[in-house]
């Protein structure tokens, strides 16, 4: 548990020290809520519910995505590529150990950036408090370590530093434009068939669920399946496809 909390306060160190990267994992999903908010007003959706409500529950989507996945996928390449796992794999710390620590740094980073948009959009645009707060922050620690499965499966198949970012980003801004992270969700049904496979789609349904209809995390059982599958399967590639060692190009 020492090695562990260690590990955790080193990630974390490393996270908030490096200004790029906390900008645009923590940062960013805030400031395109400010943004995108601007737009909302006082508009209300077809199904009764506020706009900038509907747009807060996918901003929450988002930054799960954003943290967990994206975040995780370019920091384990990036760190593969310049040496840094290769080392840390030569000193007594469990490859357990440091995964653990990875992953719940990502956890604290993304329960941080899910109160400061509920405070931000209480504040800011009078959205109102979720009714299940525990069901809430079940569903943040859920996404989180479902997103990071899949960024640590992505991690696997990247092969460059330098291409990390293109990648992780040409798969998350169209998954989350299609899943609903920015607002509403009226396609037409080809899209609809593209986005029904994404897992953003599902963890945006559960949170809408929560936030906006007051439902318990578990009363979309078939969501919660597709969301975990998809963090787990990422967790498998992973564990069958990563390397410490940098690959060759």
């Amino acid at each position: 548990m020492r090695v562990l909390l260690h590990q955790l306060r080193s990630e974390q160190l490393i996270f908030w020290r490096n200004r790029e990267s906390a900008g645009f994992i923590f940062v960013f999903p805030l400031m395109l809520f400010l943004l995108l908010g601007a737009f909302y007003g006082d508009e209300t959706t077809d199904e009764g519910y506020a706009g900038i409500e509907v747009l807060l529950a996918g901003m929450l989507g988002y930054g799960a995505a954003n943290t967990g996945f994206a975040g995780m996928a370019i920091t384990l390449v990036v760190r593969r590529e310049y040496g840094i796992l290769k080392r840390i794999r030569s000193t007594p710390l469990p490859a357990s150990s440091y995964f653990a620590a990875a992953l719940a740094s990502t956890l604290f980073v993304f329960a941080l950036q899910a109160l400061v948009l509920l405070g931000l959009g209480r504040v800011l645009y009078d959205t109102a408090l979720p009714e299940r707060p525990l069901s809430l922050a079940f569903l943040v620690a859920f996404g989180a370590a479902a997103f990071a499965g899949m960024g640590i499966g992505t991690a696997s198949l990247i092969r460059s530093a330098e291409g990390s970012s293109a990648v992780v980003n040409f798969i998350l801004l169209p998954m989350a434009f299609l899943s609903g992270s920015f607002g509403g969700r009226d396609y037409p049904r080809v899209i609809e068939a593209i986005a029904s496979v994404l897992p953003l789609k599902y963890f945006v349904d559960l949170l809408r669920g929560v936030y906006l209809e007051h439902e318990r995390a578990w009363s979309n059982p078939g969501a919660l399946a597709v969301v975990a599958a998809w963090g787990l399967g990422g967790a498998l590639l992973g564990v069958r496809r990563f390397g410490w060692e940098p690959r060759e190009r």
